[in-house]
C-alpha cells in the first residue's frame, strides 16, 4: 500500500481521538441516563430498571443488525466517507437524545446511537490499513488506551455536568462528535488502497451471513469462538460491577466511580506502554495465552474476594489480561486481506453485540440476582464472575488447541508479533474473489 509514515500517523492519531470521544460521549450519559429514564416514568425505580435494561440491549442489538452493513459499505466506498458520516450521526443523535421529549424519542436516540457506533467496525479496518505487521498489535493496544482514557473521564464529567443540569451531558457529548467530525472532514486521509473494491450485496451486509465469511480463514474463524466468550465475560463484569460492588462492599457511587476510574488508569498504561514490548518479548500467541490467563485468574479472584481492598489489588493485576485483546484484534487484522477487512471486522464487531445483549440477562437478572436473593441454594454474590473465569478457561482451552492445529509459520517466529496474513490461503483467495 502507499501509505505513507506520516499519513499512517495522522489516520491513527484522528482514529484515536475519535473513538475517545465516542467514548467519552457516551461516558458522560452514563451516569444521567438512568435518572433520565427516571424522569419519564414518574419516579418508579421498578419501571425505570426494566425501561434501561431494554435501552441497553437495543444499542447493542443495532450494533449487531448494523456492523456488517458498515462494514461492507468501508470494503466499498472507503473507510472515510463511513467514519466522518457516523460521527456526524452521533453529534445529530445526542441532540436528539438531549431534547427528547417522551421515552419513546429516547428509545429512538439510542437505536440510532448502535447504528452509528457500528462504525467501530470500520475504525479497526482503518487500524488494520494503516499498520504494518510491526505495529498492528501496538495499534491495537492504543485502541485500549482510547477507551481507557474515554471511561476515565466520561463518567465523571457526565456526573459534573449532570448536577447542574439533567441533560447537559447529551449537549456536551453532541459538540464533541461534531467538533471531531469537522476537525476529520479536513485532515483524514483515505486508508483503502484504490483499485478494485469489494461489491456491495445484501448477502454481505446479512448480520447473520457475515459471520460465514469467518470460515474463510480457519485462524479467525477459531479466534471468533474466543472472542464470544472473552466479551461475554467481559460485558458480563461491567453489567454487574457496581451493583456486585454496592451489594458486597457497601461501595457508594463515589467509590465505585473511583475505582472504576482505576480500572481505566490501568488499562492506559497497560496497553499504551506493554503491549508493544509484550508481543515483541512472547509474540502474538504466547501473549494472547498470557493475558487470557491472567483475565480468568482475576475473574475467579473477584468472585471470591472478601473485602473491598483486595478488589483494588486485584485490578492491578488484572490489568495485565488487557494484553490479550490488542493482540487477538491485530492476529485477526494480519490474517485478512484488505479488501475484507471491513466485512471481517464487522462480523467480530456483531457477535460482541450479540453477548452485549445476553450478558445483562445471563450475569445480572440471572446469576446475581439469583445468588443473592433469598431463595438460593447457596449464598454467592460473586457467582457472575465466577462464570466469568470459567469463560476465559474455557477461553483458553480453545486457544491452545487452535494454536496447536494451526501453528505459526517459521518467519513469524523469527520476527515475534509480525505474523503474516496468509493471503495465499486457498480459502482466503476464494473468499476474496467472492
Amino acid at each position: 500500500m502507499a501509505f505513507g509514515r506520516r499519513t499512517r500517523q495522522a489516520g491513527m492519531i484522528f482514529i484515536l481521538v475519535t473513538l475517545f470521544i465516542d467514548i467519552l460521549g457516551l461516558g458522560i450519559i452514563i451516569p444521567v441516563l438512568p435518572e433520565l429514564i427516571r424522569e419519564f416514568t414518574g419516579g418508579d425505580d421498578s419501571q425505570a430498571g426494566v425501561l434501561y435494561g431494554v435501552i441497553i440491549a437495543l444499542y447493542a442489538l443495532m450494533q449487531f443488525l448494523c456492523a456488517p452493513v458498515l462494514g461492507a459499505l468501508s470494503d466499498r466506498y472507503g473507510r472515510r466517507p463511513i467514519i466522518l458520516g457516523s460521527l456526524f450521526g452521533f453529534g445529530v443523535d445526542y441532540l436528539v437524545q438531549g431534547f427528547a421529549p417522551s421515552i419513546g424519542w429516547l428509545f429512538v436516540g439510542r437505536a440510532v446511537a448502535g447504528v452509528m457506533g457500528a462504525s467501530i467496525t470500520t475504525a479497526n479496518a482503518y487500524i488494520a490499513d494503516v499498520s504494518t505487521p510491526e505495529t498492528r498489535a501496538r495499534n491495537y493496544g492504543f485502541v485500549g488506551v482510547a477507551f481507557g482514557l474515554g471511561f476515565i473521564f466520561g463518567p465523571a464529567l457526565g456526573g459534573l455536568l449532570g448536577g447542574i443540569e439533567l441533560r447537559l451531558p447529551f449537549f456536551v457529548a453532541a459538540g464533541l462528535a461534531l467538533v471531531n467530525w469537522l476537525y476529520g472532514f479536513f485532515v483524514l486521509p483515505e486508508s483503502l488502497p484504490p483499485g478494485p473494491r469489494s461489491p456491495v450485496s445484501w448477502r454481505r451486509m446479512n448480520p447473520f451471513g457475515s459471520l460465514k465469511r469467518l470460515r474463510a480463514y480457519p485462524l479467525v474463524a477459531g479466534l471468533a469462538v474466543v472472542f464470544i466468550f472473552l466479551s461475554l465475560a467481559q460485558r458480563g463484569l461491567e453489567n454487574v460491577w457496581v451493583l456486585h460492588a454496592g451489594y458486597r462492599y457497601g461501595w457508594d457511587p463515589q467509590a465505585n466511580g473511583l475505582t472504576l476510574a482505576l480500572v481505566g488508569v490501568m488499562a492506559v498504561l497497560v496497553q499504551g506502554l506493554l503491549i508493544r514490548p509484550a508481543v515483541a518479548r512472547l509474540g502474538e500467541r504466547r501473549a494472547i495465552l498470557f493475558g487470557v490467563t491472567v483475565s480468568m485468574l482475576s475473574f475467579l479472584g473477584y468472585g471470591l474476594a472478601s473485602a473491598g481492598w483486595m478488589v483494588l489489588v486485584i485490578i492491578v493485576f488484572g490489568a495485565l489480561g488487557g494484553i490479550a485483546h490488542p493482540t487477538l484484534q491485530g492476529l485477526v487484522a494480519g490474517a485478512v486481506p484488505p479488501s475484507e477487512q471491513g466485512k471481517i471486522q464487522g462480523a467480530l464487531t456483531s457477535l460482541v453485540s450479540l453477548t452485549a445483549i445476553a450478558a445483562p440477562l445471563v450475569f445480572t437478572t440471572g446469576l446475581f440476582s439469583y445468588f443473592t436473593s433469598d431463595g438460593a441454594a447457596i449464598h454467592l454474590p460473586g457467582a457472575p464472575f465466577l462464570l466469568g473465569a470459567a469463560l476465559f478457561a474455557v477461553s483458553l482451552v480453545l486457544v491452545v488447541r487452535l494454536f496447536r492445529r494451526l501453528p505459526e509459520s517459521p518467519a513469524a517466529r523469527e520476527r515475534p508479533g509480525a505474523e503474516p496474513a496468509p493471503l495465499d490461503h486457498p480459502n482466503a483467495v476464494a473468499a476474496d474473489r467472492a
